[in-house]
């Protein structure tokens, strides 16, 4: 479906499905045609983005746009909840497409596997209607901000951390205030637990998951009460919440073009993801490993499963979840002093958080740039099946 493309019915099918919401005064026939015209894009499809996309998917927006460029992890799954089992190890925006496909085959699903950056931003936001803030770090956010400043979209905020979740809606208005009101500067490294460092209660996601939406739904409706100018606190361990009152600083709007920051957005400080990682592509790797693969370390950071079914002829198998296991972790600094230590797993992302992980316990190792999808290709003689 086109952005330009409007419809002027709903199918038998959606009158069917959105039956719930056709009796509603607040949306009835008209309204759901509003949310089958609308598009949203979700920047994220981790603990925020898969709630927000299934609600939205529910609720019968016609066209959904995903943002993410991660894998599905195994522990993902304790709040990511568009995910499975089974999809451990597939691109993230796969999944999370599949799984919407199946709930709701009335929407149109546009996938992005990339990350958002200064260069991609603008092209990306300016293409849909609403935009869904559920990404992880403060670079990002303050980017996904900025970007709809220049193009005048609303955006709605959510984030999380343990019991606590905050969600608003910023720029929905020309006076309406925006992230750099809520946090004119961003806070200093030491201030925010690193991603490493910080847990989450499942739920926590769910619910501002879901509180997200739900004003997506109100900006398209023009109903209710919207958190414009204001920011909804929740605390879940407690059963507290509480709405503060946000005012708008002109000077905070005056942002004419993203190169502006361009260095901060790619800072992702927060996340420990300055930190430089080496890595080898596929071809090198593979003519390094058949000159001296008994000098070699090679550690596979897929899931077991994943490993089972197929693995490197002599790599061990330590998935990321468990990599800093401290019984693992002195296995591989004991190997490392005379072995040189790689790390490998289905197409790269999960291996450079592994050697980013080592990094931190002074333990030096290069992710293979690709992984086995790469390496099937150069080591075809190296590569074991195993049925």
């Amino acid at each position: 479906m086109s952005k330009d493309i409007k419809f002027n019915f709903l199918n038998p099918d959606e009158e069917e499905r959105y039956q719930k919401h056709l009796t509603l005064k607040e949306i009835g026939y008209e309204g759901q045609l509003n949310l089958k015209n609308s598009s949203v894009l979700c920047i994220g499809a981790g603990g925020l983005g898969s709630s927000v996309l299934l609600y939205l998917a529910a609720a019968g927006i016609g066209r959904i746009g995903i943002v993410d460029n991660d894998q599905v992890e195994k522990s993902n799954l304790q709040r990511q909840i568009i995910h499975e089992t089974n999809t451990i190890g597939n691109l993230k925006i796969d999944s999370a497409r599949k799984r919407i496909k199946k709930f709701n085959p009335n929407c149109e699903i546009l996938t992005f596997s990339e990350r958002i950056n200064p260069k991609n931003a603008l092209e990306l936001i300016k293409e849909f209607d609403v935009i869904c803030d559920c990404s992880d770090n403060f670079g990002t956010r303050y980017l996904i901000n900025d970007s709809c400043l220049i193009l005048n979209k609303p955006l709605v905020f959510g984030s999380v951390q343990g019991f606590e979740g905050q969600v608003s809606v910023f720029n929905l208005y020309k006076n309406s205030p925006n992230l750099r009101d809520l946090l004119p500067e961003s806070p200093t490294k030491n201030a925010v637990p690193s991603c490493a460092e910080y847990g989450v209660v499942g739920v926590s996601t769910g619910l501002i998951g879901i509180l997200q939406v739900n004003e997506i739904i109100k900006i398209i409706l023009k109903k209710g009460e919207i958190l414009d100018g204001k920011i909804l606190i929740f605390d879940l361990l407690n059963m507290n919440m509480k709405k503060l009152h946000l005012k708008s600083d002109q000077l905070n709007k005056r942002i004419k073009n993203l190169s502006q920051f361009e260095s901060f957005y790619n800072s992702d400080e927060f996340c420990g993801k300055n930190d430089e990682i080496k890595s080898i592509n596929a071809n090198d790797f593979n003519n390094l490993y058949k000159a001296k693969s008994n000098k070699i370390l090679l550690i596979d950071v897929r899931e077991n499963e994943e490993f089972s079914k197929s693995a490197i002829e002599g790599s061990i198998s330590i998935p990321l979840s468990h990599l800093q296991k401290e019984s693992d972790l002195k296995f591989i600094q004991k190997e490392s002093l005379n072995k040189e230590v790689f790390t490998i797993c289905k197409s790269g992302k999960r291996s450079e958080k592994a050697s980013r992980i080592l990094s931190k316990f002074k333990i030096q190792s290069r992710s293979i740039e690709g992984g086995i999808e790469k390496i099937k290709k150069y080591c075809a003689n190296n590569f074991l099946r195993i049925s």
